[in-house]
């Protein structure tokens, strides 16, 4: 049950340190929540993990199944089977879905012509948003629907989602809910950034940490998630 270990990790861009020593575990089979407030680096925890170019890694270390990730070049950690889907993803005009998924998949060696279109009706996307330019008029939801199926399609070990729930009606935050835990009982780790209590109400996350200027102070399950709820993070930080 090993899946991603981060041990001391500090990440700076352009020389500024924005993640300070953050040390957590998102095992398989086990959904992790991050909070925090804006500002606080966990989209920058995220992408660094990726291996973003911008984010540098001074100290520590990441390691996926006991794999030193931060030895591999981007590409080569999606391939052993990180995933992250992104905040803020582009439009790729002219690039249909069912050919970039299609052809991604292919770059990890993994044949899924045959679950694009059932992987986008899980998410409640019609399989003709299949033959459609990638994010090319979506809305909000709808792209954050994509990368989940995405998610789905990739079949990753750990799945990383930055704010997934972001432009998700109450319809959507339930079908976000359902995948996550069927991510993880497929025996994935699913790492999920998350500002929303209902979100996480309905995730009902297996552990929980928050992340405060930089730092992972405080960690535990779906109990601290309410404290902060009801009393904000500064509370939880002292």
């Amino acid at each position: 049950m090993e899946g991603l270990v981060v041990e001391n990790l500090t990440v700076a861009v352009e020389g500024k340190r924005i993640v300070r020593g953050a040390s957590f575990t998102a095992p398989k089979g086990v959904v992790t929540v991050i909070m925090g407030p804006n500002g606080s680096g966990k989209s920058t925890l995220l992408l660094a993990l990726m291996g973003h170019p911008r984010y540098t890694v001074t100290e520590g270390r990441a390691l996926l199944d006991g794999e030193d990730l931060l030895a591999l070049r981007p590409e080569e950690r999606a391939r052993r089977g990180l995933f992250l889907a992104f905040q803020s993803p582009p439009e790729l005009p002219g690039v249909k879905v069912f050919n970039f998924l299609v052809e991604a998949a292919g770059k990890l060696g993994v044949s899924v012509k045959d679950k694009v279109e059932s992987s986008l009706e899980e998410v409640g996307l019609p399989r003709e948003y299949a033959y459609r330019s990638v994010h090319v008029g979506f809305s909000g939801g709808e792209r954050k629907r994509f990368e989940l199926a995405q998610a789905l399609v990739f079949n990753p070990k750990v799945v990383m989602l930055d704010e997934p729930d972001s432009g998700l009606d109450i319809d959507g935050l339930r079908m976000l809910a359902e995948k996550v835990r069927q991510l993880a009982s497929s025996g994935k780790a699913v790492l999920l950034v998350s500002h929303n209590p209902t979100t996480i109400e309905y995730v009902k996350p297996d552990k929980v940490l928050i992340m405060v200027s930089g730092r992972i102070v405080a960690q535990g399950g779906l109990e601290l998630a309410r404290r902060v709820e009801a009393e904000g993070f500064p509370v939880v930080a002292e």
